[in-house]
């Protein structure tokens, strides 16, 4: 797996909508309940039934947004004496849930420090070209519609699931397809784990397809022992959504700058010729 860490394609105007994501995510984690690190204290237990309650109210639900069937009783967020030890209690939602809401706010919520930081250097890397060409409210409609798309999709794939789908990771799957089809020839500096972390300069084309991949084969199972709590499956709607509605764009789209001169970061000694 390569880590991007730059792109060499300059942006025209600042990017204030991929800041302003970027910020709202990290203050929703900061405040997220239960979560080790977070603002919310306690053991572990009583954190961990805090975060099923939060979640269950917030995170996106396959098999409610499919089929509409919300749960009779949820986690309240209390640890409770039951038959078998100390356990989060049960009871009827104090909330009016609307699953196709939860699809937004679930875009919001990560599950860990990774998870959080992973998501938003990809936003960082790439989101700001996307809207220095689509425009600031283009490009936060853009930003849904695939957070939706990526959603259903999965959820469509996995129907009777009850398991909780959170992250931005579909949403920015598509600002990865998008980036793919305006800016294939962009220059990307990314950290090759081989002994220790090479740097090198590749194609965009080459670092987003390799990703692209990737997904895909963790998506099929193969690859991996356990394919476990990510949602592969999302990334590659997101990603194909992306690629789809920056299509359009592709014919009016300036190419990035060529970079000459540099060799691992450092600008290489030009060459004389006798």
């Amino acid at each position: 797996m390569v880590i991007p860490v730059h792109d060499v394609n300059p942006v025209r105007r600042t990017p204030w909508v991929t800041y302003t994501l970027i910020a709202a995510n990290v203050v929703v984690f900061l405040f997220t309940p239960g979560l080790a690190g977070s603002a919310a204290a306690g053991d572990h237990l009583a954190r961990l039934c805090q975060l099923h309650a939060f979640l269950d109210h917030y995170a996106a639900v396959p098999r409610e947004l499919i089929h509409h069937q919300l749960p009779g009783t949820v986690p309240t967020g209390a640890v409770g004496i039951g038959a078998q030890g100390p356990g989060c209690l049960v009871g009827p939602p104090g909330y009016a849930k609307s699953p196709p809401l939860s699809v937004f706010t679930a875009m919001f919520l990560h599950g860990s420090w990774l998870h959080l930081l992973g998501n938003m250097l990809f936003l960082l890397i790439f989101g700001n070209n996307i809207e220095d060409r689509m425009g600031h409210v283009r490009f936060t409609l853009f930003y849904v519609a695939c957070g939706y798309a990526a959603s259903y999709g999965f959820a469509l794939l996995n129907d009777t699931s009850s398991d909780p789908l959170i992250g931005a990771s579909g949403a920015i799957a598509g600002v990865l397809g998008a980036y793919l089809v305006l800016y294939p020839r962009a220059r990307v500096w990314v950290l090759v784990p081989f002994l220790v972390f090479l740097p090198l300069r590749l194609p965009a084309w080459l670092v987003l397809g390799f990703w692209f991949v990737l997904q895909a084969v963790y998506s099929s199972g193969e690859g991996v022992s356990e394919v476990g709590t990510v949602a592969y499956a999302a990334h590659i709607v997101g990603f194909l959504t992306g690629m789809l509605l920056a299509w359009p764009l592709r014919p009016g789209t300036p190419p990035p700058p060529e970079p000459r001169g540099l060799l691992f970061g450092r600008r290489a000694r030009p060459r004389h010729s006798w």
